[in-house]
């Protein structure tokens, strides 16, 4: 790297023990990706580079989330200090700045970081810069001793702090910005002579300060560096997510009728006067355009939905669907890896899948199209101003030409040509009186089920 580039290093190699998991703990989803993403998305507008990924042995699935990323294999996992020595290969004769940030804490923001970069460049540029905070319970943490001046003159554990020190409400989060150049004379002076025989990244301080060299802090919101480390923090760190992006939803325009009940994704995107009703879950991959409405106890994932159309209640959009202005998706409707156009209708219990669905075209109550037939997944193709009857069986693959029209209960397995008429069901038999005379035959046999042996009722 030359002088003045940013390089990032994530530690991601926590085994994440309390997620009573088999899967490593950043890779855990939160609002629709991995957490450790939402690290690497916070990351991106500060162009690291390089931006290197430290994870435990036997943790290939990580890579699969950090592309971008070189992989670096902490063997060992003795402390943080020696997960950083083993991502000193990846950056390579390192000048510029190095963030040190943690996989398991994605709330983190850009600009949190861009601030402890702009500080690390002011007089007397600090070599290491440390991301405090202040959180409601203080035991765990270690405490940031703040000099006279203004700067860090160290970091003290919890266990090490005699009782003026632990009045101290500013916590080390261990998020850092360190002078590059300095890094590696720094991690070799760290020693393992303590309880756990581990290699503390919060220890350079102390040598960078034993070196005479200023070191500083930035101090960012509590919640911002909420860490993961099990499923109930999990689980508050996606009801904080969810707040960020509910908030946002609601700045840009978007109206949410109920806002604690909507589950958005980090990739949701909302146009302004667009309706929002409770209890609706956004799922990766979902655009909406403005004007739209969104029915209760609907979930959508995958999906383009253009302005002004109507989605639900209790419709479900699955990836690859796509619905055209002022179409309307109605009640108990499962739409997947198709296409309704402009103003086409499905308004209650259909299933519509692999196929296209023309302009203006209605599709009755009770229509499913059979895109599988057990091995293969077929398209119906459905044209435009097409009325397709209630309880209609449409056998893929198959063509309905513009215009035509199903008669309601037909199954159709061959195509049906522009303006046509198609209706595909058994001729009705009718039998004058025989409904009476089916009850007083049933109403007899119930009567002899009833009797005794003897004949006795």
């Amino acid at each position: 790297m030359s002088s003045g580039k940013i390089a990032a290093v994530i530690l991601a190699a926590g085994k994440g023990v309390r997620m009573n998991s088999a899967i490593p703990k950043v890779m855990h989803p939160l609002a629709g990706r991995p957490m450790i993403a939402h690290v690497v998305a916070a990351l991106a507008p500060l162009a690291p580079d390089p931006l290197v990924v430290v994870v435990g042995p036997d943790m290939d699935e990580i890579a699969t989330a950090v592309p971008s990323a070189h992989i670096a294999v902490q063997r060992d996992q003795r402390g943080t200090g020696d997960a950083v020595k083993a991502a000193l290969p990846a950056l390579d004769r390192v000048e510029g700045d190095v963030l040190i940030v943690f996989g398991d804490s994605p709330l983190i923001g850009t600009e949190t970081m861009r601030q402890m970069l702009e500080v690390r460049h002011r007089a007397p540029e600090p070599t290491v810069v440390v991301l405090g905070f202040r959180p409601d319970d203080t035991q765990q943490y270690g405490r940031l001793i703040v000099a006279p001046d203004g700067g860090l003159d160290a970091i003290v554990e919890h266990r090490d702090a005699d009782a003026e020190q632990r009045k101290v409400t500013l916590c080390n989060s261990g998020v850092m910005a360190v002078d590059g150049a300095r890094l590696p004379a720094l991690l070799d002076a760290l020693r393992d002579d303590n309880e756990k025989g581990e290699f503390y990244l919060t220890d350079i301080v102390g040598a960078a300060r034993a070196d005479g060299a200023p070191c500083a802090y930035v101090e960012a919101p509590a919640e911002d560096l909420m860490g993961i480390n099990s499923r109930a923090e999990l689980a508050d760190a996606e009801a904080a997510m969810q707040r960020r992006l509910r908030t946002a939803m609601l700045a840009a325009g978007v109206a949410l009728v109920d806002p604690q009940t909507v589950y958005l994704s980090h990739d949701t995107e909302i146009g302004r006067d667009t309706v929002v009703e409770p209890h609706v879950i956004f799922g990766p991959g979902v655009r909406v355009g403005e004007r739209a409405v969104i029915k209760g106890f609907s979930h959508i994932e995958g999906t383009t939905i253009a302005d002004g159309a109507r989605v639900g209640p209790y419709a479900r959009l699955r990836p690859g669907t796509e619905i055209g202005a002022d179409a309307h998706v109605g009640n108990f409707v499962e739409v997947k890896n198709a296409v309704l156009a402009a103003g086409a209708k499905a308004n209650h219990l259909s299933y519509i899948g692999d196929a296209s669905v023309g302009e203006r075209s209605n599709i009755g109550a009770g229509t499913i199209t059979c895109n599988y037939d057990g091995f293969l997944k077929s398209r119906t193709e459905i044209g435009e101003g097409v009325f397709i009857g209630s309880n209609t069986a449409l056998v893929a693959p198959v063509s309905i030409g513009d215009g035509a029209i199903v008669g309601a209960g037909s199954t159709v397995d061959r195509d049906v040509e522009a303006n046509a008429m198609a209706v595909a069901r058994p001729k009705i038999v009718l039998r004058s009186g025989s409904a009476e005379s089916f009850r007083n035959r049933k109403r007899a046999m119930k009567e002899g089920r009833q009797k005794k042996p003897d004949g006795k009722a």
